[in-house]
């Protein structure tokens, strides 16, 4: 674990950074834009983060990771609607900083990486089973995209349904498809 500088430094970038995203676009952000709203010497952003897009990345991993710690063990028991409200609780407790960081045009390439960080998770949780003939790695991307998709159409759209039915929603419609027997 990094020391207590490290990590109030990279706090501090991080929230500078969302700040920043929800006042105008991704894409027109700098590092020095973030440096100076964190209160970091420039130089010192290089030693965390070779690029803007590396911070976004590192703010979005903490996320998943944090839905992965909390999601697993429902999962795991087969709890799929209750995971999936459990899901967009999260969503909506934390829909502010969550519509900025998926909703900035931050490039493909972040884009890919978010994906492919939520279906490592996925492929290394115990409970994961895909159906029978089809291949784990390939179940694991389709329930990336569509959970992230399905999140950033409801976040889009405002919530307009509760936590709990698009729990169920979830299920049916992202989870269910990608399970084996």
């Amino acid at each position: 674990m990094p020391d207590r500088r490290v990590r109030r430094t990279r706090a501090a970038l991080a929230t500078a950074l969302l700040a920043l995203a929800a006042e105008r676009p991704f894409g027109d952000l700098t590092i020095r834009d973030v440096t100076e709203r964190a209160d970091v010497g420039y130089a010192t952003f290089f030693r965390h983060y070779p690029s803007k897009e590396a911070l976004l990345l590192h703010v979005l991993g903490g996320i998943v990771d944090e839905l992965a710690e909390r999601l697993q063990p429902i999962a795991d028991a087969g709890l799929l609607a209750d995971a999936g409200r459990e899901l967009f609780e999260f969503v909506a407790a934390n829909a502010e900083r969550l519509q900025v960081l998926l909703s900035a045009h931050h490039g493909r390439a972040v884009e890919d990486e978010l994906r492919a960080a939520v279906a490592a998770r996925v492929l290394a949780s115990p409970g994961f089973r895909p159906p029978d003939g089809v291949p784990p790695e390939l179940a694991a991307h389709h329930l990336a995209v569509a959970s992230l998709a399905l999140v950033a159409w409801w976040l889009d759209r405002g919530l307009p349904e509760e936590p709990t039915r698009m729990g169920a929603i979830y299920a049916h419609l992202v989870v269910a498809p990608t399970r084996g027997s």
